[in-house]
């Protein structure tokens, strides 16, 4: 297969990967959220949610992971100078790290699938900005390559999580005045 056919299958399944990551966050805040509903809503939100999750995570997500991961594998196969390269350890790195983020994802959905609740849906809307600075540093570092640009890019990555706990605490302000 050519080197750019295996590139655009490895990032389209990057997306279709995040997306899962992005959206099974979500559903495991309203699945939490169910739970402070009567018992006849929580039950059947429950229900559903627990139902749309495990199609997501094995329909969608898990399979995205392991074909990024195949045709990952496959790019640098085709073009092993990249391993060459430090922006691509640092790549390497983060991805490591975003499969380790995708593995607590699945200690979290298994504990939801059994009805367990040990997060807050305010520590999961949290949890849930950690695959959007994963997708922000590795798109930087892909597209920059470079050390300095490099390290721009950090600066803008912590000052954008900043913006986002700061999001994160004012939503959670305004979605207590309502209730």
């Amino acid at each position: 297969m050519s080197f750019l056919w295996l590139k655009s299958l490895h990032i389209i399944f990057v997306v279709t990967w995040f997306a899962g990551l992005f959206y099974i966050v979500r559903l495991f805040i309203y699945q939490t959220e169910a739970q402070e509903k009567s018992e006849l809503e929580k039950d059947i939100l429950t229900r559903q949610f627990q139902l749309m999750s495990k199609r997501l995570w094995y329909g969608i997500t898990w399979p995205s992971a392991v074909l990024t991961l195949i045709f990952g594998t496959s790019v640098l196969l085709q073009r092993p100078f990249f391993l060459q390269q430090p922006w691509m350890h640092i790549k390497l790195t983060f991805v490591i790290l975003l499969f380790v983020y995708h593995f607590l994802n699945h200690r979290i959905f298994v504990q939801l699938q059994n009805n367990q609740y040990s997060w807050t849906s305010t520590k999961l809307r949290i949890w849930n900005e950690a695959a959007t600075l994963f997708l922000f540093a590795i798109i930087f570092l892909v597209i920059f390559q470079t050390a300095t640009d490099w390290l721009y890019g950090l600066l803008g990555l912590v000052a954008f999580a900043v913006v986002l706990m700061m999001a994160i605490k004012i939503y959670k302000r305004q979605r207590e005045k309502r209730n």
